[in-house]
């Protein structure tokens, strides 16, 4: 045990001090947000709802601002966003630019994207949180204000998302389901009739 214990101590780098961890995770921010906003355009342009569209591109001048501020808040601490690439939110825009490449416009395409651009922006929630406390704890006000404002404006537009889905999207795609079977039964009636005749001859 203790031999193993020993080996795994000599794998492992020092523990990180707050400083070092609030730069890693601010650098994890930029990264995201860096992704966030090559990958927005495309989705803004695919979306049936103008609404929809409106806040997309809302959330891609929020991002600008954010990397804005965090450029500011490196240039205090005497640091860089650095060029390692947040693997975490790449797989969930790749999940939005794969949606968007796989359906067709229209509500369902609408739907899938508010439910995706969600789980962007809980993730992002999470992290402005976690970096918030950080920016708190050593006193780095530059952060500090800039992950409040993130904070502050991801909740939002996560709420209007999900008020978005429920009074707009989510009827609209029911309805074109209902419309889908009202045109099936009209041929489906036809052919059930067309089959009947032929018994009968």
């Amino acid at each position: 045990m203790a031999a193993r214990s020993k080996s795994s101590k000599r794998s492992k780098s020092d523990s990180p001090n707050a400083n070092e961890l609030l730069v890693v995770e601010l650098q994890e921010i930029y990264s995201a947000e860096s992704q966030l906003s090559r990958v927005l355009p495309r989705v803004s342009k695919s979306v049936d709802s103008d609404k929809l569209r409106k806040m997309l591109d809302d959330r891609q001048e929020e991002g600008s601002r954010i990397l804005e501020e965090l450029d500011g808040a490196f240039e205090e601490m005497d640091q860089s966003p650095g060029r390692k690439k947040n693997v975490a939110a790449e797989g969930l825009i790749n999940d939005v630019r794969e949606r968007v490449q796989e359906i067709e416009q229209g509500p369902g395409l609408d739907a899938v994207i508010i439910g995706a651009m969600q789980k962007t922006e809980h993730y992002c929630i999470a992290a402005w949180g976690t970096a918030k406390s950080l920016a708190q704890a050593v006193g780095n006000k530059t952060a500090t204000r800039a992950m409040d404002r993130a904070l502050k404006e991801g909740k939002g537009v996560d709420e209007k998302l999900t008020q978005l889905a429920e009074k707009e999207i989510t009827p609209a795609l029911l309805t074109d389901a209902d419309d889908e079977e009202d045109a099936e039964g009209p041929a489906r009636s036809r052919k059930e009739s067309s089959s009947g005749s032929d018994a009968t001859t």
